[in-house]
């Protein structure tokens, strides 16, 4: 599951894992119930063993981990097991700005772990330039 955040009114993002290469959420839970996809490097949450206890949350770089609203468990964007439909729905919707890329070792994914906050600052710099910071 993907969230979509606009925290400021006009700039929507989504915010996703970016599954960083040392899994700190995955370490973090006492419980085991998180483990990595050997098949697209998602991050799976196990329902029955996870406690809700949060501290995947606090352990990612952004915050990605969330719980589910009526459940007692951590929700994460599993890919769809490699098939991830927000990507198509993105696609077909002429939106463009969602794809899916292929995993390079050489590349540190845990520097795009970002709150939600600091992409809403960048962008609205980006958009709005200096008059961003009014917005936030």
């Amino acid at each position: 599951m993907i969230r979509v955040f606009m925290l400021v009114p006009g700039l929507e993002f989504p915010h996703f894992c970016a599954q960083c290469e040392d899994y700190p959420c995955v370490e973090s839970c006492p419980v085991d119930a998180l483990s990595v996809s050997k098949k697209t490097g998602a991050v799976l949450v196990d329902d029955e063993k996870c406690i809700a206890c949060g501290q995947c949350i606090d352990a990612c770089p952004g915050r990605i981990p969330h719980m589910h609203p009526r459940e007692k468990h951590i929700v994460i964007c599993d890919l769809c097991n490699g098939d991830p439909q927000c990507v198509k729905v993105c696609r077909e919707g002429s939106w463009n700005v969602l794809r899916t890329v292929s995993r390079r070792e050489e590349t540190a994914y845990k520097l795009y772990a970002r709150k939600p906050a600091e992409v809403t600052r960048d962008l609205a710099t980006k958009i709005y330039g200096e008059k961003g910071d009014e917005y936030l």
